[in-house]
């Protein structure tokens, strides 16, 4: 079976550079992928990605070695299913807050003995190789979302699920479960804590701690914290700063445009 870069670079110890996936365009996600993120998550909980759209933007990330991963819209085990049968060498799950939340959903991610997962990978096997269903269990990857007070709480109870590779913290809508602000790059003790929490717990439970942030000096600044996965920004919002700066640029320094010879008309 195609090898898992995520899980590569876990075994060297080396921290992920996740990129994110918004805009829905096969082309898009070619770009991006082309550019040598380490992986790329596809959202199709926030976006406006539906599910054939994500098709093409696997395939599209899949001209690289780019690891393709799609967060689907919510616990649900056949939307897990799908995006693994198409191809998705990791699911990240929104607002997984109890140990059952996290059953249900690393479930899903599995063949049984492991899991319930239903067979028929379809288009997975296509890129993942003739092994697939026998190497799945070990290669795709299971990621939680800790998105709220709650599920720092329980932290301990959702981290020694069995198959449980990772959690990713969302860490707008923690914010919000905390009564500040939505954003990134939090600087707030409070929030700096609970990161730090999470970071310790995974470190317990051999769990993976990945995260959501909006800059590069952020996103580093999570690394040096001990997070193993870190996204950084995203397209649309990449996109936006580039084309502003250039925007900026011009107007800032445009030179006065020459007279028009003879006169005005």
């Amino acid at each position: 079976m195609r090898a898992n870069r995520v899980r590569e670079l876990w075994a060297k110890r080396r921290p992920v550079i996740n990129g994110w996936c918004g805009i829905p365009s096969a082309f898009c996600a070619e770009l991006m992928a082309h550019m040598g993120w380490d992986s790329l998550v596809v959202d199709m909980q926030h976006g406006i990605v539906d599910y054939q759209m994500m098709v093409g933007m696997l395939q599209a990330i899949s001209t690289t070695e780019t690891a393709p991963l799609v967060r689907v819209p919510w616990n649900d085990p056949a939307q897990i299913m799908k995006a693994l049968d198409a191809g998705a060498y990791g699911v990240i799950c929104p607002m997984v807050n109890s140990r059952a939340e996290c059953e249900r959903f690393v479930g899903a991610c599995r063949y049984a003995p492991l899991g319930y997962r239903s067979s028929g990978p379809m288009r997975a096997a296509l890129y993942g190789g003739p092994d697939y269903h026998e190497k799945a269990n070990e290669t795709i990857l299971a990621f939680a979302m800790i998105e709220t007070v709650e599920a720092v709480r329980n932290l301990d109870e959702i981290l020694s699920t069995p198959g449980l590779d990772a959690v990713y913290v969302g860490p707008s809508d923690l914010s919000i479960t905390m009564g500040l602000p939505p954003g990134q790059d939090k600087t707030e003790p409070a929030m700096l804590a609970n990161l730090e929490k999470v970071v310790e717990a995974c470190r317990r439970h051999h769990v993976k701690a990945g995260v959501h942030t909006g800059s590069t000096a952020y996103a580093k600044r999570m690394i040096g914290m001990g997070f193993d996965f870190t996204t950084v920004l995203g397209d649309a919002r990449l996109l936006a700063i580039a084309g502003q700066q250039a925007l900026r640029e011009m107007r800032a320094e445009a030179p006065a445009p020459a007279a028009t010879p003879g006169g005005t008309y």
